[in-house]
């Protein structure tokens, strides 16, 4: 589905109610109570008029998952086969719904957590129900074990939330004087970088691409998108794709005047799974990046930040 598909999906969506929620880049949580009060008829009679209005009116098939939770339902739309159709699962259906899937499909469960939960013989949706509690906590952690078993017997207490498309987000820098390839344009490219990431953490939102705009003197500019492996609001991810930019562009000896790092393709940070990486230097440098998103959050932005971003003191004479 196009861009422009996708808009006019929403659209549709909001002639049946104003509780839509964009999930980019093709989904969308809509509640529909209000509608059911409104025709006198269930979600699911709902969901058949909302497919053939879709499939009539903009040439779009859709899959509608319809549950009671955010959750379940996301689950429904993706057993749906083929371009589209819809699948109900009552309240109570859930448990006979949710029990046999792979343990991979549980909403929001990374590759890496499954391939854990497997490894101690957790193979399906219902046996994460079987088990006490704390046997997933201690396989995935605390946190997020409690999360999955949840969702696993069905329970997801978040709220539809009105959502348009998310916007990009971007920052930029502007040289005091024309700058080569070097420490200090690399030093000023990583503040954006851990700016960017404070901004799209703070909204609770990931980026899927980058794009960095070079501004050379004589009022030329260069620019280049790429996309991230998966999508990432984090500093490590975020850098490693900005120098990787910066490296494409071949500067040489261009003069830099100024940059523009925008963060493309947006998505929410609740449709982003965190993933065990089995990586302690990785896990480290994220439990200090909350540390510091914290401090920050406290003491003012740029409070803390990496050491190279702070400009040397001029020699005294």
């Amino acid at each position: 589905m196009s861009g422009e598909g996708y808009r006019a999906v929403l659209e549709l969506l909001r002639e049946f109610s104003p509780l839509v929620q964009a999930l980019p880049p093709r989904a969308a949580l809509v509640q529909v109570r209000g509608a059911q009060r409104y025709f006198g008829v269930d979600a699911e009679r709902i969901a058949e008029v909302i497919r053939l209005r879709a499939v009539a009116r903009l040439g779009t098939d859709v899959r509608i998952g319809v549950a009671g939770t955010w959750a379940v339902a996301a689950m429904a739309s993706a057993r749906i086969p083929g371009p589209g159709g819809v699948l109900a699962v009552p309240g109570e259906r859930v448990a006979e719904f949710l029990g046999p899937l792979p343990v991979e499909e549980l909403y929001g469960l990374g590759s890496r957590q499954a391939e854990a939960l497997r490894g101690y013989g957790l193979h399906t949706v219902g046996a994460l129900t079987e088990v006490p509690p704390g046997v997933v906590e201690r396989i995935l952690g605390r946190r997020a074990g409690r999360v999955v078993v949840e969702r696993a017997r069905g329970i997801d207490p978040r709220p539809v939330t009105p959502r348009d498309l998310p916007s990009s987000a971007a920052v930029r820098s502007r040289f005091a004087r024309e700058e080569l390839d070097g420490p200090h344009a690399r030093a000023e490219l990583l503040g954006l970088v851990v700016r960017l990431g404070a901004t799209l953490r703070g909204r609770r939102q990931a980026a899927r691409a980058l794009t960095l705009t070079l501004r050379f003197a004589g009022g030329t500019r260069w620019e280049k998108t790429r996309r991230l492996p998966e999508p990432s609001a984090h500093d490590e991810d975020l850098r490693t794709l900005a120098y990787r930019l910066m490296d494409a562009a071949g500067l040489q000896r261009a003069r830099l005047t100024g940059m523009v790092l925008r963060a493309e393709d947006l998505t929410g940070a609740e449709r982003t799974a965190r993933q065990l990486t089995l990586d302690p230097v990785r896990e480290a440098r994220l439990t200090v990046e909350a540390a510091v998103d914290r401090a920050n959050a406290r003491f003012g932005p740029g409070t803390v930040r990496p050491a190279a971003t702070f400009r040397r003191a001029p020699a005294a004479a």
